[in-house]
């Protein structure tokens, strides 16, 4: 059996590596637990959507110059979902997370708000680089989600809708 040689070896080593990371990126975004309860069965709801990669998640994105978390949450809830009517509520705590992009490292924080879906709650009008949107039973929204930390800002959320009666 031939062997490559080191140098062989070495040059496929180095033509895999990514670049060095040349900067340090902040992004901060904002988003929700969106709940309803099922006009039928009364049971409680929330709203994932699908991403590109086919993970489900919360409605979010990015803070725009001259906007609260708050007011990101429910800009990006109505562009990302169809929903027009909403009460935001209370703020249930923010997420870190970083990933790579070419050569930068991207810091992303998620601040997270509990938001009652009001009004057409069934009219959903997802963008088009989704691959799905659902509202779940809780308990289901919770085995579907891809990521732990927002898993555990939806039990925390779940705590409050029944302190609150809701």
């Amino acid at each position: 059996m031939k062997r490559p040689k080191p140098l062989q070896e070495f040059k496929k080593f180095v033509a895999k590596r990514r670049p060095a990371i040349s900067e340090v990126v902040r992004e901060p975004t904002a988003g929700g637990i969106i709940f309803r309860r099922n006009q039928q069965t009364k049971a409680l709801e929330i709203l994932l959507i699908q991403d590109a990669k086919n993970r489900w998640t919360i409605p979010k994105g990015h803070i725009e110059e001259g906007e609260s978390s708050k007011q990101t949450a429910e800009r990006e809830i109505r562009e990302e979902t169809g929903l027009q009517e909403m009460k935001v509520m209370n703020w249930l705590g923010k997420i870190n997370f970083r990933y790579r992009r070419a050569s930068s490292l991207v810091l992303m924080t998620t601040e997270i708000f509990l938001v009652q879906a009001l009004g057409k709650t069934d009219e959903l009008n997802p963008e088009d680089w989704m691959n799905g949107i659902k509202w779940f039973p809780a308990t289901e929204a919770l085995d579907k989600i891809e990521y732990e930390d927002i898993g555990k800002i939806i039990l925390l959320g779940l705590k409050k809708i029944r302190h609150a009666g809701l």
